[in-house]
């Protein structure tokens, strides 16, 4: 088979978050052909400069790229259009055969256009991988900016069937056809791949863990649910607490490991350059936002002190370096995923690289990856009452991780590089 370059847009490995972990396990997959010639394009900025926090992972010190040929250019800063066109000018001299865009927020709407569509006038195979359509958080111009970025794809790839829906509401005019895997030279309908979220295994468990002993050193108990990642609202953690508080109440032997930073509380509020982002992104958001969307004064770890379960519940209200990540899955019994409303999540993935049982809510796409009492359980949306069942459920009748490995022995980067690339 012929050489051939592929290029990954998205974050490079310097970047916090699930999009960083998603684009480099992507990269290392297609990375492990030999014909592949396989290049990281990322940001340098992300995001308008105005927004208050810290998106750079300062505290991981591994070489997530290490052992392998992908190359890394750190190049398209949101804040300089310029830049936009040095990217688009940098890819086409490549000459990949092939460019995936991950796409998990419309606010950057306006520069992924502009360089994916200089790519397809060039000739060059433009997917976006899609994380979801319909925005989280609702804004005013969300709409405006996913169909003018969208709209330059060659082809897509989806996650959940809820998502292709979506995309179809946003093109009624287009023609799509939902497949198995991508064929970049048939071009007679515009094709959407259905490919499941992969298992990150870009972390390994910790080889001889002494469980006990970690445990005790963490203040846990018997069992240990665990929440794990950035603490947004539509994540639930709120709830989630809530839940773990009633089912104190029935038993004495658990504990809830919250494990994340706040996503608004990054920075130090001391600082004048904090201050002036602030007050410039409140403007913004009174913009293009609806109050009730404003999610910047939340603190759900308030729950913990309100209900007094502060000797339950162990915290880390911080961002949790690659090299401390595995340990605290690996002295956990589930994960809590009681979200409001769900797109693909990289937290139920990296849960399943560690063979971790899931608790969720019946949103998104769940139903589609958790069977309710084989490799998880699922509780009603927003029904407090309903989490804790599925808690106490767990206790009483607990998953077998093989049955999560069972469920999950297709979902490995390997094949969702075959499906992009349709090779065999």
């Amino acid at each position: 088979m012929k050489n051939r370059t592929i290029v990954c847009f998205g974050p490079g490995p310097r970047f916090k978050g699930g999009m960083q972990n998603y684009n480099t396990s992507l990269a290392l997959a297609l990375d492990k052909e030999e014909q592949n010639n396989v290049h990281i394009v990322s940001w340098t900025q992300q995001y308008p400069a105005i927004i208050p926090r810290e998106f750079v992972d300062k505290s991981s010190t591994t070489d997530l790229l290490e052992g392998s040929r992908v190359k890394v250019t750190y190049l398209t800063n949101y804040n300089n259009p310029f830049s936009w066109k040095e990217t688009a000018k940098y890819i086409i001299s490549l000459k990949p055969e092939m460019v995936t865009f991950q796409w998990s927020i419309a606010l950057q709407g306006l520069p992924m256009a502009f360089i994916a569509k200089r790519l397809r006038k060039a000739g060059i195979h433009v997917v976006f991988d899609i994380h979801f359509v319909i925005q989280k958080e609702h804004s005013s111009i969300d709409k405006f900016l996913t169909k003018y970025a969208l709209k330059h794809a060659s082809s897509f790839v989806v996650h959940a069937l809820h998502t292709f829906e979506e995309l179809k509401m946003v093109f009624p005019e287009r023609s799509f056809g939902l497949i198995d895997a991508l064929d970049i030279t048939n071009n007679s309908v515009t094709q959407v791949a259905k490919l499941y979220h992969p298992i990150y295994d870009l972390y390994k468990p910790i080889p001889n863990f002494n469980l006990e002993e970690e445990k005790a050193k963490l203040g846990l108990k018997k069992h240990v649910f665990l929440y794990f990642g950035f603490i947004r609202r539509y994540k639930g953690l709120d709830m989630a607490i809530q839940a773990f508080a009633e089912l104190c109440k029935e038993r004495d032997d658990v504990s809830f490991l919250i494990c994340g930073e706040s996503f608004w509380k990054t920075l130090d509020d001391s600082k004048w350059s904090t201050k002036v982002k602030q007050m410039l992104f409140g403007w913004a958001k009174k913009i293009v936002l609806r109050k009730s969307d404003d999610e910047r004064e939340d603190n759900p770890l308030e729950w913990i002190e309100k209900l007094g379960i502060e000797d339950k519940c162990v915290v880390f209200n911080r961002f949790i370096s690659n090299e401390e990540l595995p340990k605290f899955f690996q002295v956990s019994d589930a994960a809590v995923l009681f979200y409001r409303t769900a797109t693909p999540s990289g937290i139920e993935s990296l849960s399943y690289n560690f063979k971790m049982p899931i608790l969720a809510t019946k949103v998104g796409h769940f139903p589609e990856t958790i069977v309710d009492g084989f490799n998880g359980y699922l509780a009603e949306a927003e029904d407090i009452q309903s989490m804790k069942n599925q808690m106490l459920r767990f206790l009483e009748s607990p998953i077998d991780r093989e049955n999560v490995a069972k469920a999950t022995e297709n979902m490995s980067w390997t094949n969702y590089a075959k499906a992009i690339c349709n090779y065999e």
